[in-house]
């Protein structure tokens, strides 16, 4: 066995936003990131928040190094909206009917699938990238099955209503939220696996979760192909729904944006994990969503290289899910969302905005570090989640 794991060094970093809003376990997971050998540096955005391995809300670049557990379980989680070519008083008096159609264009919850005679089709199932490997060429029926559906949990499907800051031209819009459903999980658990069995061939004491595996060598080239496809896997999954919702509302679109986050970025020898972030290059469009009932945000990227070119992905959590349902005050919630006037379908009491940091603070830290700058400002007026029973 070679390298020691844990350095006593550790790699440069920058933490962004109020530290004392990170929690001990955050600040536990980043600095053993940044004691790894293949560590060259790391960013916190303020919604970082404790993962698996690296938080969420972290950036690590790895010297040509992959870490399937610094992507994550989600591989590719992705973001997209769609602005609408309709007066946004017209799409609030319509309201009913758009939630029919929202609800009309994907499947919701943790095993949401399509059966046979039902399945979408997209380019992305004639991709070569599924013959590459026997893990991928196993999981392709589960991917034709669940190709368009949002999955459970934080996933979501809102219709907003906003305001370009900019221009000052109110918006209407739709807003998704999904990944790469079992079939990334799947993909994710392999390889996760698969890294721990790689590092501890060269490397002693690496903790579970923090194995990485080399560019150089079969099963990084696997692992990059594998989750380079999760990435259009994710992004057809959204092609799918905004393409229903817009046949079935017969709305016309005007713009659309998108971004994944939990991937990695290969910029020559190095390997950008933006693990629950978002890549901010400069002038690249990002989208920040908020909590149930909280605003969302699209925003520019100023490239500012201390965060690695990254923002966040979203308000971030303050509490575990399991605390987050114990503290869940259903009549609070109901005339919250009653007070905001918002629609909710499917809303677990985890998702709650009391789960949640303050999305206003997370954008403003991010602002005045100049990591970004806002260009849209979205409020929720229909929020369907995967968390409950989704009547359609």
């Amino acid at each position: 066995m070679g390298k020691k794991a844990f350095s006593t060094d550790r790699a440069p970093h920058t933490y962004f936003g109020d530290v004392a809003h990170f929690d001990d376990e955050t600040f536990r997971q980043i600095e053993k990131v940044e004691r790894l050998p293949v560590t060259e540096r790391t960013a916190l955005l303020p919604d970082a928040h404790p993962g698996y391995g690296m938080p969420i809300g972290g950036v690590a670049s790895l010297y040509e190094a992959i870490a399937p557990g610094f992507v994550g379980y989600d591989i590719a989680c992705r973001m997209m909206v769609t602005i609408l070519d309709i007066d946004p008083h017209e799409f609030l008096k319509n309201r009913e009917q758009i939630a029919k159609n929202m609800l009309a264009s994907s499947n919701f919850g943790l095993n949401s699938h399509y059966v046979s005679g039902e399945q979408k089709d997209h380019p992305v199932m004639d991709d070569q990238r599924w013959t590459e490997t026997a893990i991928l060429r196993k999981l392709k029926p589960l991917a034709r099955q669940q190709l368009g559906t949002s999955g459970s949990g934080n996933h979501f499907f809102d219709a907003m209503i906003g305001k370009d800051v900019v221009t000052g031209q109110d918006i209407a819009a739709i807003m998704t939220h999904s990944g790469s459903r079992g079939v990334g999980y799947k993909i994710a658990s392999h390889y996760i696996q698969l890294a721990k069995q790689e590092t501890q061939k060269t490397v002693g004491g690496i903790s579970k979760g923090y194995e990485w595996l080399s560019m150089n060598r079969a099963p990084g080239r696997e692992y990059l192909c594998a989750m380079s496809l999760m990435g259009s896997f994710a992004q057809a999954n959204h092609d799918i729904i905004h393409d229903e919702f817009l046949s079935r509302s017969g709305i016309p679109m005007l713009r659309q944006f998108e971004n994944h986050h939990n991937f990695a970025w290969v910029e020559g020898s190095s390997v950008i994990h933006r693990k629950g972030a978002t890549p901010a290059h400069k002038g690249q469009i990002g989208i920040i969503p908020g909590s149930s009932g909280t605003a969302s945000f699209i925003t520019r990227g100023l490239g500012n290289k201390e965060s690695l070119e990254s923002c966040s992905h979203g308000a971030g959590r303050i509490s575990s899910r399991s605390e987050a349902r114990r503290r869940f005050d259903a009549a609070a919630f109901a005339r919250y969302m009653k007070e905001k006037d918002i629609l909710g379908f499917g809303v677990a009491p985890d998702e709650s905005w009391k789960a949640y940091k303050d999305i206003e603070e997370v954008i403003r830290y991010q602002v005045e570090a100049g990591l970004l700058e806002v260009a849209m400002r979205l409020e929720p007026k229909i929020v369907v989640m995967g968390g409950g029973r989704v009547q359609k």
